[in-house]
C-alpha cells in the first residue's frame, strides 16, 4: 500500500486502484457502463473518493467516467428519500433499459428543478452521495461502496464544506431514519474507513 494520502487525511490509493481495476474488468467483459455507487453519512468522504476514482479511471482506462452527485438531485434539505427515488427512476432505470437517462438538477437557490442533464452510457458511471445505495439502486450497481468516518471527523468535514453547522443535526437525523430503513451499509460490496 502506498503512503499517498488525500487532503482529508485518509489513505485511499490502494482501494481506489483496486476499484478502478474492477471497473475496467467489467468493461473488458462487455459492460460499457459499469455503475459504481458510493454512499455513507455526510462528511464521510464520498465526494473526494468519487473524484479520486474518476481520476484513476481516466488514467487507467483513458476515458473519464461520468460522476453524478446526489446533492445535485436532492429536493432541498429534507429531500434525502426523494433523491434516492429520483436516482432510480430517472437515471438508473433508463440506463438498465439501455435508454438515455434524462433528469433535472435541483437549484438550491431557486428551490426547484432546473438544468436538464442526460447520460447515454458508454463510460463508467459513478454516483456518490447520501442515498445513492438502496435496495432498488443496488440492483443496478456493479460495485457498491459504503464509507465510514467518526461523527467528530464527519462534523469537521461538514463545517469545512457546507458552513451550515446548524443543518448538520437536521441532516444527520434524516440520515439515521433513512439508513435504518434502507440498511445501505449492509448492501455495500465494500466498507471503507476514511478517518
Amino acid at each position: 500500500m502506498s503512503d499517498k494520502s488525500d487532503s482529508l487525511g485518509f489513505n485511499l490509493l490502494a482501494d481506489i486502484e483496486e476499484i478502478s481495476a474492477q471497473v475496467l474488468e467489467q468493461i473488458d467483459r462487455g459492460n460499457q457502463t459499469p455503475i459504481v455507487l458510493i454512499d455513507g453519512r455526510a462528511g464521510s468522504g464520498k465526494s473526494t473518493f468519487a473524484e479520486k476514482l474518476q481520476q484513476q479511471l481516466f488514467v487507467d482506462g483513458e476515458s473519464a467516467p461520468r460522476v453524478i452527485h446526489m446533492d445535485a438531485i436532492f429536493e432541498g434539505w429534507d429531500g434525502l428519500s426523494l433523491g434516492a427515488d429520483y436516482l432510480v427512476r430517472f437515471i438508473l432505470n433508463p440506463l438498465a433499459r439501455q435508454e438515455t437517462a434524462s433528469w433535472q438538477d435541483w437549484s438550491w437557490v431557486r428551490n426547484e428543478r432546473s438544468t436538464w442533464r442526460e447520460f447515454s452510457g458508454g463510460t463508467p458511471l459513478i454516483v456518490e452521495g447520501c442515498g445513492a445505495l438502496t435496495e432498488r439502486s443496488k440492483a443496478h450497481a456493479d460495485i457498491s461502496i459504503w464509507l465510514e468516518a467518526s461523527e467528530e471527523i464527519r462534523r469537521e468535514r461538514w463545517l469545512l464544506r457546507e458552513r451550515h453547522l446548524d443543518k448538520f443535526d437536521f441532516w444527520a437525523a434524516q440520515e439515521l431514519d433513512f439508513y435504518a430503513r434502507e440498511k445501505s451499509k449492509t448492501l455495500a460490496d465494500l466498507v471503507i474507513a476514511t478517518d
